[in-house]
């Protein structure tokens, strides 16, 4: 994986959030992930197949997707189906857009979604993950990406 790589994802997801909810997001410095996964609330977490194999999650916190159910759905008071469901909602949206940069042998899967500190989340050893910080608001959430 590459800086263009990370950009695809980069720019994917700014615009997710720009064009959902009006305010943008800030991006931070990707890091290579150490050993533990990063977890936070909910993890939306999408298979890559094709030409490119991999995972993509996108992992944050209830605060954060309620405050984005009370903006895009007009539900100030979200249940746990909702924001489980705009979690991968989220996952599927990014990677669907990096997917349009890539073309069609870049398969996405339909989004897993995850609550907590699952132990589950298992990346490919033999490929570097990147964590990409986002924040957006108050709120905090990461992208991580993990491509051949």
């Amino acid at each position: 994986m590459n800086e263009t790589d990370l950009h695809f994802f980069i720019d994917s997801t700014v615009n997710y959030f720009q064009e959902v909810t009006g305010e943008q997001a800030i991006t931070g410095i990707p890091y290579l992930k150490g050993k533990e996964p990063v977890v936070l609330d909910y993890s939306g977490i999408i298979g890559i197949s094709g030409k490119r194999k991999g995972c993509v999650y996108i992992t944050t916190t209830s605060e954060m997707l309620r405050s984005l159910a009370h903006i895009i759905l007009d539900d100030p008071k979200a249940t746990v189906e909702t924001v489980k469901d705009l979690t991968g909602e989220i996952a599927n949206t990014i990677s669907g857009n990096v997917r349009e940069a890539y073309g069609s042998s870049f398969m996405i899967s339909v989004p897993v979604v995850v609550e907590g500190k699952a132990k589950d989340i298992r990346l490919p050893e033999h490929v570097q993950a990147f964590v990409i910080p986002i924040t957006w608001k108050e709120y905090r959430c990461y992208l991580v990406v993990c491509l051949e």
